[in-house]
Order: C-alpha cells, then sequence, then structure tokens
C-alpha cells in the first residue's frame, strides 16, 4: 500500500525565513556560518525549544560544538541575540534565546527607511502638481509602493518624466510605470538606459530633430511602437 504524504505537515515542518535576514545580513557583520546558526535557531524555537544547547545546533551543522559556542557568543556580544529569562505558572524560571534585538535591527532600519522615502515622495508629488493630493491620488501612490512594490527612486523618475513630457496627470505616470515594469525596468538607471536606447533608435530613424531639446533621458513611453 502506497504510504499517503500529508502536504499540511510538510508546509507546518518548513521555517521562515524573513528575506531582509538574507539580504541584509552582511550589513550587519554577520558571516554565513553564523547566519546558519541563526537559522537553526530559529529552527528550533519554532519547534519549542527555547534554549537549545551548543551540541544541539551542531548536530546539524558541519561545525563543531565549540564552534557554535563561539558563534552564539559573538551574536550576543553584537546584540543581535539575547538570553531572556521566563517563569511559568509555578514561578520557576528557565532560560531563553531571543532574536528580537535582530529582528528590531533588521525591520526598525527598514521602516525608518521606507517612512523617510515615502514621506519625501508625497512632498515631491505635491510640489509638482502644486497642489495637495487626493485620497485618489495617495491610494495611488500607495498601491505602487505597496502592491506593485516599485523602489520611491523609480516613482520619481517617472514623475519626472511626465513633468518634461508636459503630461502632469497620474494616468500617465501609472502607464510609465507600467510599462516599465513589463519590460523589466527595476532601477532608474535601467529607465535611463532603456530611455537613451530608444531615443537613438527614432532618431535613426526620423534624422535630425528639427528642435534642440536634450531627450536622452527621457522619452514619451506611450507613443513607443
Amino acid at each position: 500500500m502506497k504510504k499517503f504524504i500529508s502536504f499540511q505537515d510538510i508546509v507546518l515542518s518548513q521555517v521562515q525565513v524573513p528575506v531582509q535576514l538574507l539580504d541584509k545580513y552582511t550589513t550587519l557583520g554577520l558571516k554565513e556560518q553564523e547566519v546558519m546558526v541563526i537559522l537553526q535557531l530559529l529552527r528550533f524555537l519554532q519547534d519549542k525549544n527555547d534554549f537549545p544547547t551548543p551540541n544541539d545546533l551542531s548536530s546539524h551543522l558541519t561545525i563543531s560544538e565549540k564552534e557554535c559556542a563561539n558563534i552564539l557568543r559573538r551574536l550576543i556580544q553584537k546584540n543581535l541575540l539575547s538570553i531572556e529569562q521566563l517563569k511559568n505558572e509555578q514561578n520557576q524560571i528557565s532560560e531563553a534565546y531571543s532574536l528580537n534585538p535582530l529582528w528590531e535591527k533588521l525591520f526598525a532600519e527598514e521602516a525608518e527607511d521606507r517612512t523617510e522615502s515615502d514621506g519625501t515622495l508625497f512632498v515631491l508629488f505635491e510640489q509638482e502638481f502644486g497642489r495637495p493630493l487626493s485620497p485618489f491620488e495617495i491610494e495611488m501612490i500607495n498601491t505602487w509602493l505597496d502592491e506593485d512594490e516599485l523602489a520611491p527612486s523609480l516613482i520619481k523618475a517617472a514623475l519626472r518624466e511626465s513633468v518634461l513630457m508636459g503630461k502632469l496627470n497620474f494616468k500617465y505616470i501609472d502607464r510609465i510605470l507600467r510599462d516599465w515594469k513589463k519590460k523589466g525596468i527595476h532601477t532608474v538607471e535601467q529607465a535611463r538606459e532603456a530611455s537613451k536606447a530608444f531615443h537613438e533608435n527614432q532618431s535613426a530613424k526620423k534624422g535630425p530633430a528639427p528642435e534642440k531639446r536634450d531627450t536622452s533621458i527621457y522619452y514619451n513611453w506611450l507613443e513607443e511602437e
């Protein structure tokens, strides 16, 4: 008889790894072995083992118990790991590892950067439009940031292009951003390179332009064939 596999059990046994940890661990001065110890700690914490020993950790790694102990000590010294005291209903005290210091460094910094970038972005739009933004316009910017996950710098680039093309409206900016996303353009530099290539191609087809206007960086994305 074929053994039944419970995919529910498989999914529940997975360890969720924050993308921020994978993206930013080098900026925190972490090395790959230290990250693996952190992942093993996550695994044990998820299994309700709040205070795994260095031997517990090393049994799932290629490094020794002594190396695991040294890494745990370094993580505490770097203020990325802490040891907390827990008290149960019988007032018995136990110790537990906490990765909250690590998460606070990762997520607090990201939240601060996001708040500053987003705030600057809304101010820039109001300055260019010369008026306060409507609730609908604020919601559209939030959609670009949250649902489309576009970088504030790329949204600013689309705003600048709409200004230079004399088409300052949200529908035009949205079309620019969606066209960039379809083309796999995720940075301002990529947008500039694509725009420059398009302009040079159009210039070759049409011959010298009658105007001396510099469009080497920006072009009308909506009129592209």
